[in-house]
């Protein structure tokens, strides 16, 4: 079968020779290249401006950062499809900020430890409806962000295509909902739970698809920085400071809908 232009480039990326930097490379260059996708709106993971809180994501590379004695350069992506394409070509270290480990982005590239728990939740607002099932879900108006794995949970729903809106700025899907542009979105629990947190008329509905992970993507033949932050990212979450940070970017809450999230 024949593979469309896009993906044939993308595995000939993922096939050539290391074009980026292993640790040792990032050490002597003193610069860890961290390659985000910076949403418009609200980001509790890699904001723009990482005033007056850094973010999740930021806060743990930034203490991996300083373990290796270098520092935190942050690579800004035109979109989240550019992410991987960028991070093969050699524009960056590593992807962060939350970032979806999925089975088509590990045929291109290898994920860190996780870093954080997650599943897709249905979000409505009142006074709309609780969608509880992926029928009723079918039966929506809903918005996506083109280019995610938000996008990729909603085809895989079998949501018909002229109900899906993927128009939709990253990070403004809550707002989508708030003027009624869709009656439904699909996102992560995590942004899930801080959207409820600053409007409290969203609802959580359907978890979508299994449980899995965000974590940080790094090219296969990094090997060395792979092994670097897995070491690190599994002694942070054997500490107090991994439920600190999420208390602290989520709210007291987020623990417990978090393993509700794994467990259904």
């Amino acid at each position: 079968m024949l593979l469309p232009r896009a993906c044939l480039s993308l595995a000939a990326l993922a096939c050539a020779v290391n074009a980026g930097a292993d640790l040792a490379e990032a050490k002597a260059r003193g610069a860890l290249r961290v390659i985000v996708m910076t949403p418009r709106g609200r980001d509790e993971f890699f904001p723009v401006r990482p005033d007056p809180e850094p973010g999740f994501d930021r806060e743990v590379l930034d203490g991996f950062a300083q373990l290796q004695r270098v520092k935190l350069q942050v690579v800004p992506a035109a979109s989240w499809d550019a992410l991987v394409p960028d991070l093969l070509a050699g524009k960056g270290d590593l992807i962060a900020g939350r970032f979806t480990v999925t089975e088509s982005r590990k045929k291109l590239i290898a994920f860190t430890s996780e870093v954080f728990p997650t599943r897709n939740v249905v979000l409505t607002r009142r006074p709309h409806r609780v969608v509880r099932t992926v029928e009723e879900l079918r039966e929506e108006k809903v918005g996506t962000v083109k280019g995610t794995s938000l996008a990729e949970a909603v085809a895989a729903a079998g949501v018909p295509k002229p109900s899906v809106d993927e128009t939709i700025p990253s990070g403004t899907l809550p707002d989508a909902l708030k003027v009624g542009q869709v009656t439904a979105v699909v996102l992560g629990v995590e942004n899930a739970i801080s959207a409820q947190r600053v409007d409290p008329a969203l609802q959580l509905g359907l978890f979508l698809g299994a449980p899995t992970s965000l974590a940080y993507g790094v090219r296969k033949g990094d090997v060395e920085l792979r092994k670097a932050l897995d070491e690190y990212i599994e002694n942070l979450r054997r500490t107090a400071t991994w439920s600190r940070l999420v208390v602290k970017y989520f709210g007291e809450m987020a623990p417990q809908v978090l393993k509700k999230a794994r467990a259904e």
